[in-house]
């Protein structure tokens, strides 16, 4: 494991992280809002036996800088490509989940070129509503991130999860709050301005679309509806799994990408676990 900062073209600076064999293929993740890249413990675990797995912090989250928002999804998008510039990755797998998720669909979208394939868990071409993003914006802005924090988790898991006690409960919790309030404010506000639908046609590389069930944030609708307006997608459901899968059902997740990945052709499909 190694660990560097990467500088955008506005400054920021980007806190990544690469796991894996130095012979391996890459795999970028990108982490969802409010979490950083220890989200991905539990995949790196398993994906870093065959591939390199090439983590960050988005900006706003984690160690990476905070600069004044608002941001927005072309901002990220292009923070992305900054990390495969300094890595020298002309072409890559991209794992984004939530807002990650709407990061890499960004990518597959804008940047085709350096795209080979694409998952994209738990996400949506248009995820919420503008209002809700902005008034969320501007709650964490006035009140902190206590003030939001129950109400992302009860969005990030299933009600079965969040009864379980499992130590991912606390882990994400202690994330959140540890979340500068102008980061997660600004990402906000990336959402809320964040519409890919008209451009989701585009992406030319395959794509899995994966969901869980039990997702409140993005759920199965909307994740169907983003599978279908992509020329090359396979969609699959995790059963019962809440907005973050990857910490739900981690095997699950885990092995679903691992063989998405590994298959040399891609059709389309529906895959329910």
């Amino acid at each position: 494991m190694s660990e560097r900062t990467v500088r955008t073209d506005d400054g920021v600076a980007l806190h990544t992280r690469l796991d894996g064999p130095a012979d391996a293929p890459y795999l970028l993740t990108i982490n969802s809002l409010g979490t950083d890249l220890t989200t991905w413990e539990a995949q790196v675990a398993d994906w870093a036996t065959t591939r390199r797995v090439l983590r960050y912090d988005q900006r706003g989250h984690g160690a990476s800088s905070v600069p004044a928002g608002p941001y927005t999804i072309d901002r990220l998008g292009h923070d992305a490509l900054a990390v495969l510039d300094a890595y020298g990755i002309e072409r890559v797998d991209v794992c984004g989940l939530s807002l990650g998720g709407v990061v890499a669909l960004w990518l597959g979208a804008h940047a085709p070129d350096r795209v080979s394939r694409l998952v994209l868990a738990d996400t949506a071409a248009r995820v919420g509503t503008e209002q809700g993003w902005r008034e969320r914006a501007a709650l964490v802005r006035e009140q902190g991130m206590d003030a939001v924090v129950d109400l992302v988790l009860g969005r990030f898991f299933s009600p079965d999860f969040r009864r379980s006690g499992a130590p991912a409960l606390d882990a994400v919790a202690t994330a959140l709050r540890d979340t500068r309030p102008e980061g997660y404010a600004a990402s906000c506000e990336a959402l809320a301005t964040a519409d890919l639908r008209e451009v989701a046609g585009r992406v030319g590389a395959p794509a899995l679309v994966l969901v869980g069930t039990a997702d409140e944030a993005t759920p199965p609708s909307d994740a169907r509806a983003l599978a279908d307006r992509l020329p090359a997608a396979t969609y699959v459901e995790l059963p019962v799994a809440g907005h973050l899968a990857n910490l739900e059902q981690p095997e699950a997740f885990s092995a679903q990408v691992a063989d998405f990945l590994a298959a040399t052709t891609s059709s389309s499909g529906d895959i329910h676990a």
